[in-house]
């Protein structure tokens, strides 16, 4: 039995979304996927790569595979770094297939030479010649690059074109790229209308309809025994407004505090609630300096962005997608008292984590263990880590304390004594 939650929703889940999707790649159409931070495009593509209905129904056809790469596997943020994930995505593909015995033999023998080797054209050859072999089996193929976002310092032109050059020679080959804002504003010297043009069609996920939602709430109920009375329910899902990881903080806060449940404002509990605050920092700091004045001021007419990804809903007039968000823009815009010296729960337990191995690498995996016991399923952005950081760091800073937090790139943080 798959593991995989979602591979178990109904597949009216996001209807919509999945049969725009499953058009584009049933035509080999290249897609890039963009969404707010932490909407549920994860979400929505566990489902649609592990339900056993999504491609009949959606693709009509059996033979598509995907192959999922997942940049937040990545280490190293370097090209070559990029296509040897790639390349062992695929080698993994053929290995847990049902390919004939010789073709997993000879994938097993290119991934070894590469790994020798590291040479990047060798490499990008291997990959071009054992995409050939699976379709070669009759295979339509589309390669997922789940946040191709975080490689947006190292692509380049070259990068690019060598993408397209795959595709090209291959067609029956497509791309799923996934970000929180268009490529070509993430990289706007590589992803050019003239050289996307053709070759990428852009899809927003938007907040989910309160149908789908309620799906994702009762798989929740369910795997932690959380019994919600329908009244409650409605509210929570009126206050996500769609957001998936809004509710999944706001079921966990319940999980953890059922005296939560019993307010008379959960809206104003909630949003004090520090996991919310720092998802709706990290929401507001991923939009452009005049997205985030049109929202301070609510001059939001040619604000694109915010209308294509679901930020701002027209139902008769204009309002924010979510409550929990407006409380938090609310209180930003509002509060111009000095900031708290004083460490908050998570900031406490991440200094506690680093005082605990003082002088030692405390890498980005054990942060999350103990300061997000709750989310590690869920996932915890690397901005939310950096976030928590930078806000430690201030404040032992200004206290002149004894301590200074140094970076450890792409690996943790060590506490050390100035």
């Amino acid at each position: 039995m798959n593991s995989i939650i979602e591979s178990h929703y109904p597949l009216s889940f996001r209807a919509a979304d999945a049969k725009t999707l499953g058009e584009h790649l049933s035509h080999h159409n290249s897609v890039s996927l963009i969404g707010m931070k932490r909407v549920g495009i994860s979400n929505f593509l566990r489902f649609f790569l592990n339900n056993p209905g999504v491609k009949q129904t959606y693709l009509h056809d059996t033979k598509h595979l995907f192959i999922v790469i997942d940049f937040n596997n990545l280490v190293e943020k370097t090209l070559f770094a990029f296509w040897m994930l790639t390349l062992k995505r695929i080698v993994d593909t053929i290995e847990e297939g049902e390919f004939p015995d010789d073709i997993k033999v000879q994938s097993q023998a290119t991934f070894t030479q590469s790994i020798q080797l590291s040479d990047p054209f060798f490499t990008l050859e291997s990959i071009r010649k054992l995409l050939g072999l699976i379709m070669k089996q009759g295979h339509y193929l589309t390669l997922f690059f789940l946040r191709f976002d975080r490689l947006q310092d190292v692509i380049t032109p070259e990068f690019l074109a060598n993408l397209q050059g795959l595709r090209d020679g291959e067609q029956h080959l497509s791309y799923v790229f996934t970000s929180y804002r268009p490529l070509s504003d993430l990289m706007p010297n590589v992803f050019t209308r003239t050289a996307t043009s053709g070759f990428l069609h852009e899809m927003y996920l938007k907040p989910a309809q309160t149908e789908d939602l309620k799906i994702i709430l009762s798989t929740f109920q369910e795997r932690h025994d959380l019994k919600l009375d329908p009244i409650l329910s409605n509210t929570l899902l009126e206050l996500a407004g769609g957001h998936v990881q809004f509710l999944y903080l706001s079921l966990i806060a319940l999980k953890n505090d059922s005296s939560l449940s019993k307010q008379k404002n959960l809206l104003l509990s909630l949003g004090q609630d520090e996991e919310i605050r720092l998802l709706s920092e990290e929401i507001f700091t991923s939009f452009t300096k005049e997205e985030q004045t049109a929202l301070e001021n609510m001059q939001i007419q040619d604000a694109k962005y915010l209308w294509d990804t679901g930020v701002l809903v027209k139902n008769g007039k204009t309002h924010l997608f979510s409550a929990l968000f407006k409380t938090y823009l609310d209180h930003l815009f509002q509060t111009k008292s000095p900031s708290n010296l004083e460490m908050t729960k998570k900031e406490y337990l991440l200094f506690s984590l680093l005082k605990e191995h003082e002088g030692e690498l405390v890498e980005r995996d054990l942060i999350i263990e103990k300061v997000w016991p709750d989310e590690v399923e869920l996932g915890v952005s690397d901005w939310s880590i950096d976030r928590l950081v930078s806000r430690v760091r201030a404040k032992l800073s200004a206290q002149q304390g004894k301590f200074k937090i140094v970076t450890v790139i792409t690996r943790g943080y060590k506490l050390v004594r100035k």
